[in-house]
């Protein structure tokens, strides 16, 4: 009998970590497109969500597509996490109306969080526009 050959890991190394799948990507699009169309659509009837816009940036889908972690982000950053709990409470009601407008093997429990990466890349600008970074961002280049 014929042995596969062995890969070319050494024993006890952690194998390579990699990004989602095509599929996760195209499973997380998917559900954040219909959420955005939820939210478009309905009336909900939370104090905390009506007249607020809040943006899905990103659907982070598991492997098995069993779970999906949505990131938001409330227009102007404000009252976010008043927003995300109540986005949280109503995810029950948001699986029941995306089961029945997307096309999945199973519908995906929905966890919201809120996208911190506006406030980094805000922090980030504020640091550039610091005069002591800024001194050093447009010194002349030496040799």
């Amino acid at each position: 009998m014929k042995r596969r050959p062995s890969s070319s890991r050494t024993p006890g190394a952690r194998p390579a970590l990699r990004g989602p799948s095509q599929r996760q990507l195209r499973a997380g699009e998917l559900v954040r497109h219909a959420l955005v169309e939820i939210m478009r659509e309905e009336d909900l009837d939370d104090p905390a969500l009506s007249g607020a816009p809040v943006t899905i940036t990103e659907v982070r889908v598991s492997p098995d597509l069993r779970h999906a972690v949505c990131f938001i982000q409330p227009l102007g950053g404000e009252n976010a996490p008043e927003v995300v709990a109540a986005m949280n409470r109503a995810s029950k009601f948001f699986r029941g109306r995306l089961g029945r407008m997307i096309d999945l093997r199973a519908t995906p429990e929905l966890k919201f969080l809120h996208d911190e990466t506006f406030d980094a890349a805000d922090k980030m600008g504020r640091l550039f526009d610091d005069p002591k970074v800024r001194q050093d961002l447009d010194a002349p280049e030496e040799d």
